[in-house]
């Protein structure tokens, strides 16, 4: 157990060796945490995974140490489809509890996998273009990017019950309920795949009283094992009878053809002649307005296409992002500071939020000052080794990321290395950046020579 003071090992003792601190009660969080987590377990193997979900995250709430809690809540995610979800609990995880883990082999293996990783950009590209087609009403289109969607990620809950709720909206009630069954057997509790369900089986339910025949002239009863189904009112008739109905028939079906339909016929002929010829007039007319209307939708088109690559690019700059970190951490695991530094150089933290974000200011504060300690003593030796376009490119990122390091000396040498290659306009900045900021010293005096001499 590790102490919540002093984040020692206290092991199972009830007070801190350490720091001798009281862990009485603390214990009995972890005892709950555990309960919690063994709550978390069940449900998962019975695959109720949003009911896991639940009591995975009240066990981490209560203890957040608890990493076979995170691991198994990452494992869930990933279960569901929500890959970027696991890889963040997995990452804290494997900050968390840095040997024998198996967030790392979890990490190392999807890490290796590029192509996984090329789906996993692909699935989020696609299902957030599906939710802007929802957005701008467009059904259609979102149906298709959706099954695109589910073909490469069909564990994906969220695309299945989106898919169903569209099928909904255009009256397609099977085909939205064969969608939540594919959801329900990937989790079978989800309370949204249930109430979408008890819909799907109203709209069915109407539908089939729409559909069922309303005949009142007919009755049925069971004689034995067989039913039988017969007008309410019947009579027998004699074999003259019928003959006589059948001539009555005979003659009315013919008067009926002779009066009726035959000039029916006619007038029907005449009228879609009529019709032909005012449709055939209309059309070049209508042909100039179906003109600009298929403008207007080219016009449309263009727009949609320009804010799909739009937000195609923030996407893609995310997961670059992402990737980018979880990178950094796997090096920062290895300790390998440098690449860790050189992969935490392309985090844009602005995508960053939660979890994510404080493992980069975890990472990224163990990292900075050994980092930029090696870049400084690179840039130096290629410095000193009159290498000075290799010096400037370390010198500047030094300088990029703090402008004061070592009292200046990044600053100075990076100066000194453009004056080396003969660029005066840089050399100058970073020697009033030393004038100003250190004056009195031995790099403030030279620096004035050649402010002077520029």
């Amino acid at each position: 157990m590790i102490c919540y003071r002093c984040g020692g090992d206290a092991g199972k003792n009830e007070i801190c060796p350490h720091c001798n601190i009281d862990l009485k009660i603390f214990q009995k969080v972890e005892r709950a945490s555990n309960s919690y987590y063994n709550d978390g377990l069940q449900k998962a193997q019975v695959r109720n995974l949003s009911g896991a979900i639940i009591s995975l995250r009240q066990a981490l709430k209560l203890y957040k140490y608890n990493t076979q809690a995170r691991n198994l809540l990452g494992l869930v995610y990933y279960e569901m489809g929500e890959v970027v979800d696991a890889l963040s609990e997995w990452v804290i995880s494997a900050n968390y509890q840095h040997e024998d883990n198996l967030a790392i082999s979890y990490l190392r293996e999807i890490k290796e996998n590029r192509s996984q990783l090329d789906v996993i950009n692909q699935t989020i590209k696609k299902y957030n273009q599906a939710l802007l087609y929802c957005k701008q009403d467009s059904r259609d289109l979102a149906i298709i990017q959706l099954k695109k969607v589910l073909s490469l990620n069909p564990k994906l809950v969220r695309g299945h019950q989106l898919l169903a709720l569209l099928y909904m909206q255009e009256k397609q009630p099977e085909k939205a309920k064969r969608a939540l069954r594919d959801a329900g057997k990937i989790d079978t509790d989800n309370t949204t795949t249930l109430r979408y369900l008890k819909e799907v089986n109203k709209q069915l339910k109407e539908k089939g009283k729409e559909s069922k025949p309303k005949n009142d002239d007919l009755i049925s009863y069971q004689s034995g094992n067989e039913t039988i189904i017969m007008p309410k009112r019947f009579r027998e008739s004699s074999i003259g009878g019928t003959l006589g109905y059948i001539l009555i028939g005979l003659l009315v079906g013919a008067a009926v053809t002779a009066f009726l339909i035959v000039p029916g016929v006619k007038s029907k002929i005449k009228e879609d002649a009529k019709n032909s010829l005012l449709e055939a007039n209309d059309t070049i007319s209508t042909n100039t307005i179906t003109i600009n209307e298929l403008e207007n939708q080219i016009a449309e088109l263009q727009d949609e296409l320009e804010t799909s690559k739009s937000n195609d690019n923030e996407e893609a700059a995310k997961t670059k992002t992402y990737e980018s970190l979880l990178n950094a951490y796997v090096a920062y695991t290895e300790n390998d500071t440098v690449t860790a530094g050189q992969y935490l150089e392309k985090v844009d933290s602005s995508y960053l939020s939660g979890d994510a974000l404080e493992t980069y200011n975890t990472v990224n504060g163990s990292v900075s000052e050994k980092y930029l300690e090696e870049l400084y003593n690179e840039a130096y030796g290629y410095y000193t080794g009159l290498d000075f376009e290799n010096a400037v490119e370390g010198f500047q990122k030094i300088v990029d990321q703090d402008e004061s390091y070592k009292d200046g000396s990044a600053a100075y040498y990076l100066a000194q290395s453009y004056r080396k290659l003969e660029d005066m306009v840089n050399a100058a900045k970073y020697y009033q950046y030393v004038i100003d900021n250190y004056p009195g010293t031995e790099k403030a005096k030279t620096a004035a020579n050649y402010v002077d001499i520029e």
